[in-house]
Formats: structure tokens, C-alpha cells, sequence
């Protein structure tokens, strides 16, 4: 005979269980349970926002601060604005050394580039003190071919910072041309005259002269005075001339206000015409003259003054 563990028919019942007393098959016969009320949790602490990974690498930090100053409604600029006017870097690696915690007012690092300031006194990059931004300076560039208007490229293709001459002050180009595409590039020390520049709405206009092959007439480039859609963009009103054409090659000038990205390619390509060559001989009223490739000179500070009160 086999012994050992009871079957489960030899189990005792659940009633029947010491400590335990017997339970109804409906619980509503069994009465309202009583609970031990819990006593209550304890409030926690506040949470600690700790510093975005990558923070304090170049430079030792600690715990990030929400570094804001008080300010009235409608006073101050982001502290992204103001070290970019400065001449510091652009927003968007401004942005970057916030994240990394470089930027500190007081001993206190910056953990967003929103923060609002009513100056930089007392902002320090990498520990040392921002001098205050100096008037805004303006420069011609006659942008060659092959280089790309970056700061650095991942693939380590050459930018325009690799030709420009040395002891020039740190600037920021206004707007782009692209890799195949040359001619005058301003650069700028203040960033909020680059993003003024920039605008549609400001509507300063650029001139371009392109190299074309194939079919092309005066009426077919006077209609995109109306502007043109191209698969869902639409671009705004552009002036174009045929300057001359021989056989089916041909050079076509092109006015326009908004420069969005590859605009120009776009709308001839749109048209049927390859382009060739692309040189930007104008922005506002400084032009590309005889500046010679890959040279830089530096507009007069009259000019530039008189420029920017005609600017919306």
C-alpha cells in the first residue's frame, strides 16, 4: 500500500483548517470584510532632476540648475540668442554645449538654452567669462565649388571654414549654397543680423546666374513671375531672364526672395533645363563684383548700418 503525501481528496477543507474559519460558498453571507486600514505613505521628496547625460564631460559640473534670472514679461532674450549675437557659436551648438555643461551663470550650469537673460553678465563658457557682443560685422566670401557651408561635416568633406583665412573673427554664414554651387556667401559675426538676412519676410533679394542645356524661352521663364508649384512646395515670385543662349546652351538670370533650400535647381530642373553650373552674384545690395574666388573682404560698417534701417 502506498503512503506518503495525502491525495487531494485527503486534504482537510478549507473550514476545516486550524486559524482559519469556515467560509460560506456566497460571499455575500460572509458579512462586509474588515480591512486594517494601512497607515499612510509618507510624502516622498521632491524628485532631483539630475544633469543630461553628457553633461560635465569638458568641464566638471554639478548637478544641473535651473539657471533662470527674473525677468519681466517682454525683457530679455534666450541666453542661445545672446551667446550666438555674441559671436560664442551658433544656436544650434550653443544648444549642444548646454546639453554637455558649459555654460554656467555663477556657479550654476545652464541645463536649457530657453533660459531668459537680460545681459551675459556673468555667463562663463568652458569657466571663462563672455565678453559682451560687439557691433554686428559683415563679410563677402566668394564661395568656390566642392565646399560645403558647415561647420564640419561627418564624412569629412571640406566646408567653407577650411578656406577662409586665418585672424578673421568667428562667423556665421547667411543662408547656404550648396556643394556645386558658388558665388557670394555672406558671413556675419552677429546672429540676429543672420537670421534677419534670412527671413522671407525681411524679403531681401538674391540674384543668381545659371549655366543651362536644353529648350528654354523668355515666355517660359516669364510665367514663374506668378511663382510655381513643384510637388507640393510652393515657390514664390521669381524674376527670370534669358541673358543669351547659343544652340540649346544658354545662361538664365534669376531673382528671387525666399531661397529655399535647392530653389533655383529645382524650378529650371522643373523646366526642363540642366544646370551646369549655379553662381550667386548678389544678396540685398552687396554683389559678388570682381571678388576674387575664395576671398573674403569685409563690408564697410556705413554700409551695413544703412542697410539694416531699410530692413522690416
Amino acid at each position: 500500500m502506498r503512503t506518503g503525501r495525502p491525495g487531494r481528496d485527503d486534504r482537510a477543507a478549507p473550514a476545516d483548517r486550524p486559524g482559519r474559519p469556515p467560509r460560506s460558498a456566497n460571499p455575500a453571507r460572509n458579512g462586509p470584510s474588515v480591512r486594517a486600514e494601512r497607515p499612510q505613505r509618507e510624502e516622498r521628496p521632491a524628485r532631483v532632476e539630475r544633469p543630461r547625460r553628457g553633461a560635465g564631460r569638458l568641464a566638471p559640473a554639478p548637478a544641473a540648475v535651473k539657471a533662470t534670472v527674473p525677468v519681466a514679461p517682454g525683457e530679455g532674450e534666450r541666453i542661445a540668442k545672446l551667446l550666438a549675437r555674441a559671436g560664442i557659436a551658433s544656436r544650434r551648438e550653443i544648444e549642444r554645449m548646454v546639453a554637455e555643461g558649459r555654460i554656467a551663470i555663477g556657479d550654476k550650469i545652464v541645463d536649457t538654452p530657453a533660459t531668459i537673460l537680460k545681459s551675459l553678465q556673468g555667463v562663463t563658457v568652458d569657466g571663462k567669462p563672455v565678453a559682451p557682443p560687439e557691433h554686428a560685422r559683415l563679410f563677402r566670401f566668394h564661395k568656390p565649388t566642392g565646399l560645403l557651408t558647415a561647420e564640419r561635416d561627418p564624412k569629412g568633406r571640406a566646408t567653407i571654414y577650411d578656406r577662409l583665412p586665418h585672424g578673421l573673427p568667428r562667423v556665421v554664414p547667411v543662408g547656404r549654397l550648396d556643394l556645386n554651387t558658388e558665388g557670394l556667401l555672406l558671413l556675419t559675426t552677429d546672429g540676429g543680423l543672420k537670421r534677419q538676412l534670412e527671413l522671407p519676410s525681411t524679403g531681401v533679394e538674391r540674384t543668381y546666374r545659371a549655366r543651362v542645356f536644353g529648350e528654354v524661352t523668355q515666355t517660359m521663364l516669364d510665367d514663374l513671375i506668378e511663382g510655381i508649384e513643384i510637388e507640393g512646395v510652393r515657390y514664390g515670385s521669381i524674376d527670370a531672364n534669358l541673358e543669351r543662349r547659343t544652340g540649346r546652351n544658354g545662361w538664365v538670370e534669376m531673382k528671387l526672395r525666399e531661397g529655399k533650400n535647392r530653389e533655383v535647381r529645382r524650378v529650371l530642373e522643373h523646366l526642363g533645363l540642366q544646370v551646369s553650373r549655379l553662381i550667386r552674384t548678389s544678396y540685398g545690395p552687396f554683389r559678388l563684383g570682381d571678388l576674387p574666388v575664395g576671398a573674403v573682404d569685409e563690408v564697410l560698417q556705413h554700409d551695413l548700418v544703412n542697410f539694416r534701417k531699410t530692413l522690416k
